[in-house]
C-alpha cells in the first residue's frame, strides 16, 4: 500500500486557517455564561459544578400529547456538568474556577474562560515536562504513615514543592495505630515540628475531628505515597465522596494505585477536598537552584557562609554545611535531600 505524505501548508493557509479558527471562537455568546467550579478532569473534558443559575431559567420544551418525552437537565446550584472548553483556552485542571455555558437539551456545557489562580500546584510527568495537577489551593496536606514505610527525602520534595508554590503545607502522620512503642517516625515528626512545619497525627479507626476541622474553609490538596490511607481520610472526612481504597499490597509493603485522576469534593459550606493520584516519587528537576535553597530554609540561611565561595558542601574544608551538620545544628538527612535535589537539577540543565 502506497504511503500519503502528508501535505505541508504555506504561511498564507495557516493564517487563514489560524483566523477561521478565531472567528468560530468569537462567535460564542458569552452573555449568558455561568460561574463553574472545575471538579474533575477526562482528558479533553472536564466537570464542572454549577456556581450560579441563569436569569431567566431556559423553560423545559413543551411536549404534545402522545409525543415521547424528550432529554432535559435543569440547571440546578451545586449540579455537575460533563463540559468541553474553548480550544484557546488554557489546560484547565481541577480546582480552576471558570465561566461556562450549559445545555439542558443534552446536558452537556462549553467552559469559556478561566478565572485568575491564586495559586497552581504542579508536578513534571514522564515525559518531563511541567504538569499542572490543581489550582486555587489554599493547603497542601502531606500524609504519610507507619505502613508503607516513611520515604523522609519524598517528604522533603514535598515540602520545597508547596515552598515554591507558595501554598501552606500541613504534615499528617496517619495510622498511629500501627505504631511501635518509641518509633523511629515520631523522632522524625519531633524533627518536623522543630522546623516549624505543622504537625497532626491521625488514625483511620479513631477520631479524626481534629483534622476535619483544620481543613474546613480551605481548598485542600492531598498528596504522598500510595497507600498511606489519603482516599480513606477523605471518605471519612467527606463520605460522599466514595472514593476507591485498596490493601496494601502484603509482599511489596508498597501502595497500590486507586485514585486515577485529581479529584475535587466539597466539604463544609465553603472547602473543598483533592484527591490526586498518587506517587512514590515527586520530581522537582523543573526548579531552580534558588527554589530548591528557600525549600530548606534552615540550610539556606548558612548558604554563603563556606571559606570557598564555589564549595560543593561535600569535602571541602570549613563547609558551613557540613559543620553545622556534625554539630547538630542541621539534620544530616536533610542536607543530604538539599544536596541530591541540587545535583538532580544540575544534572537536568547539564542535558538541555
Amino acid at each position: 500500500m502506497a504511503l500519503i505524505r502528508k501535505r505541508r501548508l504555506t504561511e498564507q493557509q495557516q493564517r487563514r486557517i489560524q483566523k477561521q479558527h478565531q472567528s468560530r471562537q468569537e462567535d460564542i455568546d458569552t452573555s449568558n455564561d455561568l460561574e463553574g467550579l472545575v471538579v474533575q478532569h477526562y482528558g479533553r473534558q472536564l466537570e464542572v459544578k454549577a456556581l450560579s443559575t441563569p436569569e431567566p431559567h431556559p423553560e423545559k420544551p413543551h411536549v404534545a400529547e402522545g409525543e415521547p418525552e424528550p432529554f432535559w437537565k435543569p440547571i440546578e446550584l451545586g449540579s455537575v456538568w460533563r463540559c468541553h472548553t474553548r480550544t484557546n483556552l488554557e489546560l484547565l485542571v481541577t480546582g480552576d474556577r471558570v465561566k461556562w455555558q450549559a445545555d439542558p437539551n443534552t446536558g452537556l456545557g462549553i467552559i469559556t474562560a478561566i478565572h485568575p489562580r491564586q495559586s497552581l500546584l504542579t508536578r513534571p510527568d514522564r515525559y518531563h515536562k511541567v504538569k499542572p495537577v490543581a489550582a486555587n489551593v489554599s493547603l497542601i496536606v502531606v500524609v504519610f504513615a507507619a505502613l508503607p514505610e516513611p520515604a523522609p527525602m519524598l517528604i522533603d520534595r514535598y515540602l520545597v514543592a508547596c515552598q515554591n508554590a507558595e501554598i501552606p503545607a500541613l504534615l499528617v502522620l496517619n495510622k498511629t495505630d500501627l505504631l511501635k512503642e518509641n518509633d523511629p517516625i515520631l523522632t522524625l515528626v519531633a524533627e518536623y515540628e522543630a522546623l516549624g512545619y505543622e504537625v497532626m497525627q491521625t488514625c483511620l479507626t479513631g477520631d479524626i475531628s481534629a483534622l476535619a476541622q483544620r481543613l474546613d474553609n480551605e481548598t485542600v490538596a492531598f498528596v504522598g505515597q500510595s497507600g498511606v490511607g489519603k482516599s480513606s481520610l477523605i471518605n471519612i472526612i467527606a463520605p460522599e465522596a466514595a472514593q476507591k481504597t485498596n490493601i496494601i499490597s502484603e509482599n511489596s509493603a508498597l501502595g497500590q494505585h486507586t485514585t486515577t485522576s485529581t479529584r475535587l469534593i466539597s466539604f463544609g459550606e465553603t472547602g473543598a477536598l483533592i484527591d490526586s493520584p498518587g506517587i512514590r516519587e515527586f520530581g522537582l528537576w523543573h526548579l531552580t537552584l534558588d527554589a530548591v535553597e528557600q525549600g530548606f530554609p534552615e540550610i539556606a540561611n548558612l548558604l554563603g557562609s563556606c571559606q570557598f565561595r564555589n564549595c560543593t558542601h561535600k569535602h571541602e574544608k570549613n563547609c558551613a554545611l557540613r559543620q553545622a551538620a556534625d554539630a547538630g545544628e542541621i539534620l544530616p538527612r536533610r542536607l543530604e535531600s538539599f544536596l541530591r535535589l541540587c545535583d538532580e537539577i544540575q544534572e537536568a540543565q547539564q542535558k538541555n
